[in-house]
């Protein structure tokens, strides 16, 4: 059984439902501050965990809102039911759903599904990235002054708040535009389509990057630590871009004010 059509299968029949609802949240609760689940979030995870299970029973999840719940197999699915939560109780129509499978350590499936503009972004380790099944590729943009950014904002940590206001500023001052959308798995996916040309974020959780980081380096992107370290998605920092930018972006961001 092929495992992104059944990843694909649980991401649109979840991405239904999150329309279905959209505008229409009756509960939201705080996980932390400005940290937000809704009884939407816990559906689409349902539903998800359930397609998934149904097909490879023996496999372990690891979601956003239950946890993980095993580690008995070799092979791990990451899950992020709405990845832009914060948006989705604002009926704001950015947001997405994160589908991931780890195999030994290493992860070989990705898909991002934004159910509003009904883009699917795949990949298979080693097979290219696709948006709706056409291939994609990263932007030719080669200096910073040139570039589309986009980052997320950490609010539970103090020092990641300082620490990005500062970024955020001097990527101002560089960059020919800088974006907050609020879903890491899609602004990930657009610098693996071209639309930006990079992106940084502080302490995001690897339901949020599994996916979309191997969507980027299967477009040619380039993933690592602020400091140009290698990149883990159980670290608490990402760095990405389209790898002709990527040492500026490291420069900017050890900049001190």
């Amino acid at each position: 059984m092929n495992y992104l059509e059944i990843a694909e299968q649980a991401a649109r029949e979840a991405g239904v439902v999150l329309l279905e609802n959209l505008g229409k949240v009756k509960e939201i609760e705080f996980k932390a501050k400005n940290s937000l689940v809704t009884e939407v979030d816990k559906l689409s995870e349902e539903i998800i965990i359930n397609k998934i299970k149904k097909s490879f029973p023996s496999h372990d999840i690891f979601a956003e809102e239950s946890g993980r719940d095993s580690e008995d197999s070799d092979h791990l699915w990451l899950i992020d039911p709405i990845d832009g939560t914060t948006n989705y109780a604002h009926a704001y129509p950015f947001f997405s759903i994160s589908i991931a499978l780890e195999v030994n350590g290493v992860v070989e499936v990705g898909l991002v599904y934004d159910p509003v503009k009904d883009e699917m972004f795949t990949a298979e380790l080693a097979k290219g990235a696709y948006l709706n099944n056409k291939p994609i590729e990263v932007s030719k943009s080669y200096a910073i002054e040139h570039s589309h950014v986009c980052t997320g904002f950490m609010h539970e940590i103090e020092w990641m708040v300082e620490a990005n206001i500062k970024h955020f500023g001097n990527f101002i001052r560089r960059a020919r535009a800088v974006r907050r959308d609020g879903s890491a798995a899609l602004d990930v996916c657009y610098v693996a389509c071209g639309r930006f040309d990079g992106f940084w974020e502080l302490g995001l959780n690897p339901w949020d990057t599994a996916a979309a980081v191997l969507i980027l380096k299967e477009a040619g992107g380039h993933i690592t630590t602020f400091s140009g370290g290698e990149y883990s998605i159980y670290m608490k920092e990402i760095l990405a871009s389209n790898s002709i930018v990527h040492d500026q972006m490291i420069e900017i961001l050890a900049l001190e004010d």
